[in-house]
């Protein structure tokens, strides 16, 4: 069993919390915060006590509404850039580069778990970084329309690959600490594992 550092078992919680917390903020986005949803139902429940609200005013409204949650989102958006940063300089650690040492010799499962692991932080890199370009795309010099086909590109890579790892992350965790890899999960917790 791998014995995981203390920099890396806070890393990786850190890591977990901040990655959940961007996908929560997305999810209340789209679902029971959705300006579309919610400035209709502005209109409606405005319209019964006898005042009334443009289309535009009602989504006006509604992102009002939204807006410090959206906040968090980018708050999260800066912490994923740092905690990208502290992976990197991890990587130089036994810890860190556990995953990746000795590839040829590895079982095909294990190859897959670590080509897993690269595709995951290629794609929350480039998460961050079209994240801080569609924020600072005015600083940048970009037009509105360059960030909105940003943005498109941002939410299909979120949908397509970060959506869809993280549960077979935990999945893949959870089958491991109960098969071959019993205590993984305890590990990553309190690192007591066999080096």
């Amino acid at each position: 069993m791998k014995k995981w550092r203390l920099d890396f078992r806070i890393w990786h919680w850190v890591h977990a919390f901040v990655v959940l917390g961007l996908m929560g903020t997305v999810f209340l986005r789209k679902t029971f915060l959705s300006w579309r949803a919610n400035s209709e139902i502005l209109t409606h429940k405005l319209a019964e006590i006898d005042l009334s609200v443009t289309e535009a005013q009602a989504k006006v409204l509604a992102k009002a509404i939204r807006a410090p949650m959206w906040e968090w989102h980018i708050l999260l958006g800066y912490a994923l850039v740092a905690l990208l940063l502290w992976r990197i300089v991890l990587f130089f650690t036994q810890s860190g580069s556990v995953n990746y040492k000795h590839f040829k010799v590895k079982s095909l499962h294990k190859k897959l778990v670590s080509l897993g692991y690269i595709g995951i932080y290629t794609l929350l890199t480039f998460m961050a970084i079209s994240g801080l370009t569609m924020h600072f795309y005015e600083t940048l010099g970009l037009t509105k329309e360059l960030a909105h086909d940003i943005k498109e590109v941002h939410e299909f890579v979120f949908f397509y690959g970060v959506l869809v790892f993280v549960p077979l992350h935990i999945v893949g965790v959870v089958v491991a600490d109960v098969t071959e890899e019993q205590g993984l999960i305890s590990n990553m917790i309190h690192g007591k594992g066999k080096s």
